[in-house]
Parts: C-alpha cells; sequence; structure tokens
C-alpha cells in the first residue's frame, strides 16, 4: 500500500497571469500557499483474481480491463504516461469538496503521479512532479488550465512563483517571521458557498479574453510585486494584504462575467460591512470557497453575517508527500 498527500492551495495575488498563453509572452507571478488540507491517493497492485483489471475509486467507482477505458481523465492520462502495465487500485480521498477553487484537481494530478513514482520504487522531485503534472493537465488531457495549481500542491509553503516567457517557472519562498505568518493565517478565513463548478469550463471564457486584457493583467502582475513586499517588511500591517485582496477581486470581477453572480457579490458586500477588509472566490469562479481576510476583532461579527457558511480555518502547510510506503514484497512491476 503506498499513499500519497497532497495539499489544496490558498492563492492570493497575481491569478490569471499564470496561463502560459500570457506568461509566455509577458511574464507572470502569483502569491500564495499551499495549505493543511488535503488529498489523499491510495494505490496497490490488484491481485489477477477479479474479471477487472483496474479499480478507481472516487466520488464514482470505475472498473475496467483497460486503461483507456478509464473516465476519470487525469488517472487515465498519469497510468497510460507511466506506462503502467500491472493492475492497480487507486482510492482518492479529500479533506474538502472537489470543484470548490481550491486546486483540487492537481492536488489529485500531483497525489497520483507521487504515488506512481513511489510504486516503480523512486522518489521524485518537487520540479518534476510539477512540471509532469503541467504538462498532464494542459498538453495530454488538454484543459483550459494555469500553471500555479500544480506547484503549490507539488513545493508547499507560502511562495512567490515567477512564469518566465521561455517556460522556466521559479518559486521562491516568502521568509516571514512565525508571528507574521500566524497572523496571517489568523485573518484569513474561508467560506464555503455552497455549490461547485467544473473549472476548465469558466476558464475557457477567460482565455478569450486574455490578449483584450493586457491593461487588468499587467495591474494583478504588479500586485503580486506589492504583496511580496507587504509580506517582506516587519513593519508594515497586515491588513494593507485585505485591501490588496478588495482592489484585486474588483478588477477580476471585470476580466469575464462568469467570475462572480450575484449571491457571490451579496456574500461579499455583507463581509465587508460586518469588517472584512477583502477577499476573493479562489479558483475560475462562479462557485466555491470564497476567502476572506477579516481582522481578528471582527470575525466574531462576520461568521455571524456568514452564519450560513460553513467556515474553514486553515495553516500553510508543505507539498505533496509519500506518508504510506507499504510495497508489496510479491510486486511484479509497472
Amino acid at each position: 500500500m503506498i499513499i500519497s498527500r497532497t495539499p489544496f492551495r490558498v492563492p492570493l495575488f497575481g491569478g490569471w497571469t499564470d496561463f502560459p498563453q500570457w506568461y509566455r509572452h509577458h511574464g507572470g507571478a502569483v502569491i500564495g500557499g499551499s495549505i493543511n488540507k488535503y488529498c489523499y491517493i491510495s494505490l496497490r497492485e490488484l491481485p489477477p483474481f477479479f474479471e477487472h483489471k483496474h479499480r478507481i475509486v472516487y466520488s464514482n467507482i470505475e472498473q475496467v480491463h483497460n486503461i483507456s477505458e478509464i473516465k476519470h481523465p487525469s488517472v487515465r492520462a498519469c497510468l497510460g504516461e507511466m506506462g503502467i502495465e500491472t493492475g492497480l487500485e487507486i482510492h482518492h480521498d479529500g479533506d474538502l469538496p472537489a470543484r470548490s477553487g481550491l486546486g483540487s484537481s492537481s492536488s489529485f494530478t500531483v497525489g497520483l503521479l507521487n504515488a506512481l513514482h513511489a510504486y516503480r520504487g523512486r522518489m521524485a522531485s518537487k520540479q518534476e512532479l510539477a512540471e509532469e503534472a503541467i504538462r498532464i493537465e494542459q498538453q495530454v488531457i488538454g484543459e483550459n488550465v494555469g500553471s500555479q495549481d500544480q506547484v503549490w500542491a507539488a513545493y508547499g509553503g507560502i511562495n512567490r512563483i515567477d512564469f518566465l516567457t521561455d517556460g522556466r517557472i521559479e518559486v521562491s519562498p516568502l521568509l516571514v517571521s512565525a508571528e507574521r505568518r500566524s497572523m496571517l493565517e489568523r485573518n484569513l478565513v474561508l467560506y464555503f458557498t455552497g455549490f461547485t463548478r467544473i473549472a476548465s469550463e469558466i476558464e475557457k471564457d477567460k482565455l478569450r479574453n486574455l490578449s483584450s486584457r493586457e491593461t487588468h493583467l499587467r495591474t494583478l502582475y504588479a500586485m503580486a510585486d506589492e504583496a511580496t513586499e507587504i509580506l517582506r517588511t516587519e513593519h508594515r500591517s497586515l491588513d494593507e494584504i485585505g485591501r490588496l485582496l478588495h482592489e484585486s477581486w474588483m478588477i477580476k470581477r471585470d476580466l469575464s462575467s462568469s467570475v462572480s453572480n450575484k449571491r457571490i457579490d451579496d456574500l461579499y458586500d455583507t463581509a465587508l460591512s460586518a469588517g472584512a477588509l477583502g477577499g476573493k472566490l479562489l479558483g475560475a469562479g462562479g462557485g466555491g470557497f470564497l476567502l476572506l481576510y477579516v481582522p481578528f476583532a471582527f470575525q466574531t461579527r462576520v461568521h455571524e453575517c456568514l452564519k450560513d457558511l460553513i467556515s474553514v480555518g486553515f495553516r500553510f502547510d508543505g507539498g505533496s508527500k509519500i506518508v504510506i510506503y507499504e510495497p508489496q514484497l510479491n510486486r511484479t512491476g509497472g
């Protein structure tokens, strides 16, 4: 039995600039971090006594003879790309709902790749996991996704990620004191809006607008620089992060009609009136988790105003890891 544990992520600034269609021409940068909410992938070799060769358990259960028959796009692509020949049983479990803006699809892909490499008897590097996941999601599966989620899932931590025009990706940890990091974690709260969406479908609408939104995207890029300075400068108030989040969210709402809707706008305005300084809808938009920056003194009031929503506190945490490695002694190989 092999089990990988891969974090979900909370992006703060620079979203949209991580699409290769943009950063290959202009460069991009994002600020954010992985959190202590996880995707778990368990993997074991399936004994040859069943009518099916592969069994995949997630929100559905698939029992198939050939990899090409697998409906889950990430499982089909990862097993196919790694040339898996033996029968496998793969289980997925998550701490938070899928398709809710926390990068769960990329966490799944990175976690599965990590488990498959362990099954092969080797430890993949963070860079290797991130690059493999990006290639599989963007080129093999053909999803309309950016390149940040895979990096958060693989590397973990609070980072600035730079996307260079030559395609390289640079990950720079944001070095902040333990006290400052704890204060940031305390003031950031997730609220589940209660509905999910397919990110790739929403991103397709966004990609149509990239070329005509250069001014907006350059502003979002600059906000990543500003956020970097705020976080690294001890004498600056972290409340500036909340106000910057509000500015960023206002810009993103103008980029595409699919980013928000009336219910999300009403929830956001209610939170601001109760003391939140800013926030954003995570992921592609349209639903999922609403991230709010709420100074601790106002959190009780905000919680009361949003009492119909589930709130989730979190800490920033590390990247994908193998938490159980008990290979079968009679494994026939991949």
